[in-house]
């Protein structure tokens, strides 16, 4: 009897511990095996300044698309843009909710479990992008369809490879490139014969 009770007791705890492994793991794998993998790599602070250079001199609202742990929407919050970040791990999104109540700036963002791709972006004048090569043609696409002339999109680590950046800004994993899009549709149709600005 007491050799049944501690093997019950046993069972249970293992479930249990197996289960709550289950739960805290599913959402950083899954990602990973969707057609586009889009694993969790945190903003270094440089990368963070980097995106707010870029940001200088705009307004409007902001969306953070692949958000993590909320560092670049916190950041943008604290500069006065209302901001939004989107992110599919749950874990990472309460993460973020709670970093942005403690940082003082939850009334100033928002933070929404969701597939990049079932959002629309049409509402926002500044777009920042963590991506990764594999998934830039078809955003592109999608971000032509959606955002209006006078947006700003900053993708970071990996550049969009059919649109000319209008300004860099750092080097190697912490640069990023920003594409203000009535520039960018005019690569589209015309063939270009200026170099545009950088900031380097």
């Amino acid at each position: 009897s007491r050799r049944k009770s501690w093997g019950l007791l046993v069972t249970t705890g293992v479930g249990g511990a197996l289960v709550a492994l289950y739960a805290v793991v599913t959402p950083f794998v899954t990602p990973a095996l969707r057609k586009v993998c889009l694993p969790f790599v945190p903003a270094t602070s440089t990368q963070i300044q980097n995106v707010l250079k870029m940001l200088e001199n705009r307004s409007g609202s902001l969306v953070d698309i692949g958000s993590g742990d909320g560092r670049i929407v916190i950041a943008a919050a604290k500069k006065g843009f209302k901001a939004v970040g989107y992110e599919l791990n749950p874990w990472l999104v309460w993460y973020s909710r709670y970093r942005a109540w403690r940082d003082g700036v939850h009334q100033n963002t928002k933070f929404y479990i969701s597939d990049l791709w079932k959002v629309s972006f049409s509402h926002y004048t500044n777009v920042v992008v963590f991506g990764v090569p594999q998934m830039m043609p078809q955003l592109k696409k999608k971000l032509e369809e959606e955002l209006e002339c006078n947006a700003r999109i900053i993708a970071c680590r990996f550049p969009f490879p059919c649109w000319v950046p209008d300004h860099t800004a750092g080097e190697g994993i912490d640069t990023v490139w920003a594409y203000d899009l009535k520039h960018s549709r005019g690569y589209e149709t015309k063939s270009l014969e200026t170099t545009p600005e950088t900031d380097s």
